[in-house]
């Protein structure tokens, strides 16, 4: 492999593995702040153990999701010093937003609700949180406003002195369309992880509830180390269920199904979208080769996947595909061949025409050789392992509604187990969708404009990936590519045992109204993991 693909597979195990924490810390936000909201309207203790518990899970994982996201600026310095030239007079406006606006925002609430308890007034205590939650949403914001410059550039004007993209209208690149259509469908991705990592851990603690008080029951002794069980009896454990797990459960559960009808609206306009701006990546999406009327989804393929002329399409819904382009069964869909050679065409008469920046037209390959599809194989797959992958937050929703219906308390321990298998189904489809988004760009770093041209130039404001990378050896990337992975590997396995350890441990016990309070020096929070 030579730079660029190192450099490439650096940048996207680094993202890939980043975004699997980023999703649970903005959905689990809004949700806590929720759980605490309920408790101080209701007064209902089981709310507020359920706050400190998920809020437990909800801090391990912002911890890593810091960590690992310092390095991704790293990654533009290191790997991409040419693209951060080319886009720095515009990335800095939100990317600078999202460091000192909403990183701040988070953080620094964070650390007040965290050691706030008992020391700062209930209200003032949960405007914490709900600032918090306000925090990780911006700061998704900001970095998909920066994103969708890149899938669509608006809002800029071209100096040719410094051959890159100057911004003229901060409005129009922080309301870029790109960025609402995309920014609503992360964030409806992002709690539709959190509520089935809510609710697939309440179904999970309702089948232990359930399996250990028939236990007792029966006369046996369950080992147990979390501290809401120590002595509990079998009436305990399903009086749990009843007041702390059901509805929690049932809240979770409920986030799910109306976030999965968001993601299918959301989904729809952003295709809609992507037709008109990146036509190439959508026909990838398909691995449709020929233009059509009436085009049809293709459900499976099989054959050399990123060769068009070995595609053959097995299962197929007739027209779907132009549905999904503009709500039209008959609409013409472009493929791939056309539209390679349209931009090949279009390309050559731009530097015919002088158009194209210089380090373009000192590049003697394009565009007469460049190929302008990404690769079809993974574009189409991941697209297919997107909507594949969320399913498993449906088999969840739908089946922890059915087992309590009609206030049922009792959960199936191989349905628990079923839950449990489908826990990681909703990082996977997030992962896949960045994938596709990404990866379907090819071989565009910055994506010419060709919606709007008027917005900015498309044969001026674009960049190509080989075109963005630092001058670096390969040997040099493959070594930090080597350190990061093993890296993230280490903190992967720190994260997941972490989360598992204190979901295993539970929520603390529950307040005894007939014990005598603790002393202040007992009571006082330590600067340790415990509230």
């Amino acid at each position: 492999m030579d730079v660029v693909d190192i450099s490439r597979w650096q940048f996207g195990i680094t993202t890939v593995y980043h975004f699997i924490l980023v999703p649970l810390t903005i959905g689990l936000a809004p949700m806590i702040a929720i759980m605490q909201s309920v408790w101080l309207k209701t007064g209902n203790e089981a709310w507020l153990r359920a706050t400190k518990f998920f809020g437990k899970l909800f801090l391990i994982n912002f911890a890593l999701g810091v960590a690992t996201g310092i390095v991704q600026e790293f990654q533009f310095g290191m790997n991409w010093s040419q693209y951060s030239r080319f886009v720095a007079d515009v990335f800095g406006a939100p990317l600078a937003l999202e460091g000192l606006v909403a990183f701040f925002l988070e953080s620094t609430f964070l650390g007040l609700w965290f050691f706030g308890w008992q020391r700062l007034p209930k209200g003032v205590h949960l405007a914490c949180i709900w600032l918090v939650a306000i925090g990780v949403t911006a700061s998704g914001y900001f970095i998909i406003a920066a994103n969708s410059f890149m899938q669509h550039p608006v809002g800029v004007e071209w100096n040719e002195q410094l051959q890159r993209p100057q911004m003229n209208d901060f409005w129009a690149v922080m309301t870029n369309n790109t960025t609402l259509v995309a920014f609503p469908h992360v964030i409806l991705g992002a709690w539709l992880t959190a509520a089935t990592v809510v609710a697939v851990v309440c179904l999970y603690w309702m089948s232990r509830n359930t399996i250990r008080a028939r236990k007792l029951v029966a006369g046996e002794a369950p080992v147990t180390t979390a501290p809401s069980q120590l002595g509990a009896s079998s009436d305990d454990l399903m009086n749990e269920n009843r007041t702390l797990w059901r509805p929690v459960a049932l809240f979770a559960l409920w986030f799910t199904i109306l976030s999965g009808l968001g993601l299918f609206i959301t989904g729809d306009s952003q295709a809609q979208l992507m037709f008109k701006q990146q036509p190439m990546k959508m026909a990838a999406a398909e691995s449709l080769c020929q233009s059509e009327d009436g085009a049809g989804f293709s459900v499976l393929s099989i054959g050399t996947q990123n060769n068009c002329d070995h595609i053959n399409h097995i299962i197929v819904i007739p027209n779907m595909l132009s549905f999904l382009a503009d709500h039209s069964f008959d609409s013409r869909v472009q493929g791939v061949e056309e539209l390679q050679q349209q931009y090949t065409e279009a390309f050559q008469k731009a530097r015919d025409e002088g158009r194209l920046p210089r380090t373009v037209t000192e590049n003697t390959n394009f565009p007469a050789d460049q190929n302008f599809a990404p690769n079809l194989f993974v574009t189409y797959w991941s697209f297919r392992a997107m909507i594949t992958w969320a399913l498993g937050s449906v088999v969840v929703a739908f089946g922890g509604l059915w087992f309590l219906r009609k206030k049922r308390i009792e959960v199936p321990k191989k349905f628990a187990t079923v839950a449990l298998l489908m826990l990681p189904t909703p990082f996977l489809a997030n992962a896949s969708g960045w994938i596709f988004t990404e990866m379907g760009r090819q071989p565009w770093v910055v994506v010419p404009n060709w919606a709007n041209p008027e917005d900015a130039d498309p044969f001026k404001v674009m960049m190509t990936v080989q075109d963005g990378v630092s001058f670096n050896s390969a040997g040099m990337v493959l070594s930090s590519l080597i350190i990061f992975t093993l890296l993230y590997g280490a903190l992967g396995v720190a994260w997941f045992f972490l989360e598992r350890r204190y979901v295993l441990e539970g929520p603390e016990a529950p307040v005894d109204p007939d014990a005598e309070p603790a002393d202040d020096d007992e009571s006082d929070d330590k600067l340790s993991f415990a509230y």
